[in-house]
């Protein structure tokens, strides 16, 4: 996933589950574990710190101090973030309407934790400008060599057979509508629902040409410790029904999450503007 954002949802929404729903998310909680999660989340939090500081750098004169930094670590508030994601995931996974036990049996194999290691050891890493650009100019490296490289290919199965250039665009100019939308209601701007559509689609070119770099450097560098089987192996599930439904149950965890920590972002950014202008 690439987005920046994400979510302010209600935790205690969870206290007031029914056993029916307790049973039917216990199977989606445990993939969901064993597709680390927790760890996962943990990295989405620090890129959101890092995004706050980029923010108030930009639009509140002076930056944003303390008062901001503990507004925008309240809302990257862990528990909530997963909360998000488990519930949306499980309800996505619902509709689906596919058995877990080949998707979960391949991730809790030493192969398939290897891989979830892998990718969330590469996503921690790029946080670093220094290591994402290393990144970007690896896969720049290798387009300049030319047609040969089998595991570039076989990344660029990965991502076709799921969508994963369209799906990344989407759910980012949907996180960046929220934001847009938070700025209005908080008072920063004036904009019309049309006004908010018109600058987020005028971003989707760069947008879309970014997302795809990225992909593919991220990619790059977590699976380049794989065996060439096994990333082989890796993509043949991603590629498959159950895989694709897999993919499309995160992106609508994920995506839950990342619209409304924006909005959230985008409210307390406009707060925190307005009570500099008093």
């Amino acid at each position: 996933m690439l987005h920046r954002f994400l979510p302010l949802a209600t935790a205690a929404a969870l206290t007031l589950a029914t056993p029916v729903w307790a049973q039917a998310t216990r199977a989606t909680d445990a993939l969901l574990d064993q597709l680390g999660l927790p760890e996962t989340v943990a990295v989405m939090r620090q890129e959101g710190l890092d995004y706050g500081e980029e923010l108030a750098d930009e639009m509140l004169p002076g930056g944003g101090g303390r008062s901001w930094s503990e507004v925008v670590a309240r809302i990257y508030d862990v528990e909530r973030m997963e909360v998000t994601v488990r519930r949306g995931f499980a309800s996505a996974w619902e509709e689906e309407d596919m058995p877990l036990e080949a998707i979960a049996g391949f991730f809790a194999s030493a192969e398939g934790q290897q891989v979830i290691r892998l990718e969330i050891s590469a996503r921690e890493a790029m946080i670093d400008p220094g290591v994402e650009e290393a990144a970007r100019d690896a896969y720049r490296d290798s387009l300049d060599a030319g047609a040969g490289d089998p595991r570039l290919q076989l990344i660029a199965d990965f991502i076709e057979a799921n969508d994963l250039i369209d799906a990344n665009v989407v759910g980012a100019m949907n996180s960046s509508y929220e934001f847009y939308a938070g700025l209005v209601d908080g008072g920063a701007f004036e904009m019309s629902e049309e006004e908010i559509l018109g600058v987020v689609w005028d971003s989707e070119a760069d947008n879309r040409s970014d997302t795809r770099e990225w992909l593919f450097s991220y990619m790059m560098l977590a699976y380049r410790p794989l065996e060439e089987a096994a990333l082989r192996d890796y993509v043949d599930l991603a590629s498959s029904a159950q895989g694709r439904a897999l993919n499309r149950a995160l992106f609508a965890g994920y995506d839950r999450m990342y619209a409304e920590i924006s909005y959230a972002l985008g409210l307390a950014l406009a707060r925190q503007m307005t009570a500099q202008e008093l």
